[in-house]
């Protein structure tokens, strides 16, 4: 009998789960941090008047958030495994960015 094709993110394994949980955060900020940067250069935002390390806090806590999205994907199609991977890296994200950026928003 013929198996029917699968998504390739329809995989039930924690290893898959770490790993898309670190890449999509790392494009996130990448792709985040560039366009803050190309808005500067056009003059459409500026760094005056905020608090120190903005655009890096914000542009942090932004890409952590998109594992929120891949977090909701695996839990609706009940792929128990990888949601255990990606909340890991949830965890662990969020706690360095309170070590690395704490001091600079209390």
């Amino acid at each position: 009998m013929l198996k029917p094709k699968t998504i390739m993110l329809e995989r039930n394994s924690f290893p898959f789960g770490l790993i898309l949980a670190i890449l999509l955060p790392a494009l996130a900020f990448g792709i985040l941090y560039s366009i803050y940067g190309l808005l500067e250069t056009q003059g459409w935002v500026s760094t005056g008047g905020f608090r120190p390390m903005f655009r890096e806090r914000t542009c942090a806590i932004f890409a952590i958030a998109m594992d929120g999205f891949l977090l909701n994907y695996f839990q609706k199609r009940y792929l128990h495994n990888s949601v255990r991977g990606v909340v890991i890296v949830i965890a662990l994200m969020v706690i360095g960015w309170l070590v690395m950026f704490g001091k600079y928003v209390f």
